[in-house]
């Protein structure tokens, strides 16, 4: 296999790639061009490679088929009671053997063998005159469209009268115009013009052909009735013929085509920034700062119950925890999971989640061409619907650091000890009012003092001074200590929030820009 082969192999292969990758994103209009290119490629190379295959195209009245005829040598239709008109293709075929199959794939049923060679260098060659494209007949039109995409040569003729025609340009010549190297322009009766007009017009014709991206483009001056210009023309298909490659060089073309509508493939990730924002949006909108104010406050109440006074804390026990009244427990389930009752977004929360989703769809979309940004837009408005669910679940296996430590269990022990103290001294008191007058004498030292103080009395102030002592203390160090609870339950709220984020929003839409980019890639490989 010639390098040429071998480098077209590996763009084929790249063109299969690339529709397979393209599949679920591109429409059917879309990918049926990749398909066809690669099974039309892939049957013309299967079939001889020997044979050139030239198509004449051209417009009603242009002299097509009468110029097809002088070139053959012979008016084949002349014979044909079928072709009054061109109204089905005609093969003139030079070196039969190995045609057949060739041309039953273009469906081409009317075949004249010609003798000898078309010219000494020529080869194998198939001329085809095929239907006007701009017939009446929509079957015409359709054949004439199929053939220009599967023959290796293309031969637009045209006439002074029609050379300039919009609609032939843009509809017949523009879309092939990467087929410069495998086509030919021919400006027939060119006999109704001087010499000087002749080379205007031709002038002309080969502008607009390069207008219409056919660069390099030769035109060749003909008149089917006199012979002007015919042996230039037979020079020319036998030039193109003589080379042999008409057929790789045609399929490159189509390759090249086809690679020139896809643009480069952005990266497939997005700045840092715009993951952040999102997470920054969803994370307001799941209410990161109340859920965190809870936390704390429920740290504070509880280490108040703990710690506190125990004359006034009992009263704190009567108030909702602020967690509870969120449905919300710092024990995991067997999933894992801390079951909520969180209450559902409101309007102006789930405004704020769509917001940052929508901002960030719309990052992703950037660079991307219509199918894969529509497919992101589909993506995005399922993401938005599970979205409130979403962050209740990632609120709910948020680790919430509400339960003050063990190590405030001592504090506790300490005000029972206090208040056991302030008690003793309470009984004391009684003790001694209540004892019979009988026992006095034998009790005149029941209530000693120190330094003119009743002990009992320091027994009683001692211990209710110390628990309240204690139980202020605690009190502002539970708003300390409140205070980094709130800053490391609103972190970690925001690392499930990530979480969530980078399965739910980030990974679905970035996994659509490394398909493209994939793609793209593949498409790369198809421009060789």
């Amino acid at each position: 296999m010639s390098r040429a082969d071998t480098s077209l192999s590996k763009r084929l292969s790249a063109l299969g790639r690339a529709a397979d990758l393209g599949e679920q994103y591109l429409s059917e209009a879309e990918i049926a061009p990749l398909r066809r290119v690669l099974a039309d490629a892939s049957e013309r190379r299967r079939l001889s490679a020997e044979h050139t295959v030239v198509g004449f195209f051209g417009a009603t009245g242009s002299g097509k088929t009468s110029l097809f005829n002088a070139v053959v040598g012979e008016d084949l239709g002349a014979s044909s009671p079928r072709r009054p008109t061109t109204s089905s293709p005609l093969a003139a075929i030079w070196n039969e053997a190995g045609s057949e199959e060739l041309l039953d794939w273009l469906q081409v049923a009317d075949r004249r063998v010609r003798p000898g060679e078309f010219t000494r260098k020529s080869g194998p060659l198939i001329l085809l005159d095929l239907p006007d494209f701009d017939s009446v007949e929509a079957s015409n039109r359709e054949i004439a469209t199929r053939l220009a995409g599967q023959v290796d040569v293309l031969v637009w003729v045209t006439d002074p009268e029609k050379y300039a025609d919009a609609v032939i340009h843009e509809q017949f010549i523009r879309p092939h115009a990467g087929h410069a190297a495998v086509t030919l322009g021919v400006l027939n009766k060119s006999d109704r013009l001087s010499e000087t007009e002749q080379r205007t017009v031709a002038g002309n014709f080969a502008d607009l052909l390069r207008a219409d991206g056919l660069s390099n483009i030769k035109v060749v001056p003909t008149s089917a009735r006199t012979g002007a210009g015919i042996p230039e023309l037979r020079d020319a298909i036998a030039s193109v013929a003589a080379k042999n490659n008409a057929q790789q060089r045609r399929i490159s073309a189509d390759l090249d085509a086809l690679a020139r509508n896809w643009a480069a493939a952005p990266s497939p990730e997005l700045p840092r920034s715009a993951k952040k924002q999102l997470d920054a949006h969803l994370a307001d909108a799941a209410g990161a700062q109340s859920l965190a104010g809870a936390t704390a406050a429920a740290y504070r109440k509880r280490l108040q119950q703990r710690t506190g006074w125990l004359l006034t804390s009992w009263v704190l026990r009567m108030r909702t925890d602020p967690l509870r009244r969120l449905g919300l427990t710092e024990k995991r389930d067997e999933l894992g999971v801390h079951r909520s009752s969180l209450p559902e977004l409101e309007a102006s929360g789930k405004a704020k989640a769509n917001r940052g989703v929508r901002d960030y769809a719309r990052t992703a979309a950037e660079g991307l061409p219509p199918a894969w940004s529509n497919e992101i837009g589909l993506r995005t408005e399922g993401i938005v619907d599970t979205l409130p669910d979403d962050l209740d679940r990632a609120a709910g296996r948020t680790r919430l650091p509400a339960e003050p430590s063990r190590a405030w269990s001592l504090m506790t022990v300490v005000q029972w000890l206090a208040l056991l103290t302030a008690l003793v001294g309470v009984a004391w008191f009684l003790l001694a009012a209540f004892l019979p007058g009988a026992l006095t004498p034998f009790l005149d030292d029941i209530i000693p003092d120190i330094e003119g103080w009743p002990l009992p009395t320091l027994l009683i102030i001692g211990g209710l001074l110390l628990g309240l002592v204690l139980g202020l203390a605690t009190a502002v160090f539970g708003s300390v200590i409140g205070s980094g609870v709130r800053r490391r339950t609103r972190r970690a709220l925001q690392r499930e929030i990530a979480q969530m984020s980078a399965e739910r929003v980030e990974q679905p839409l970035i996994d659509v820009r490394r398909d493209y980019r994939s793609f793209a890639e593949a498409m790369r490989g198809v421009a060789g």
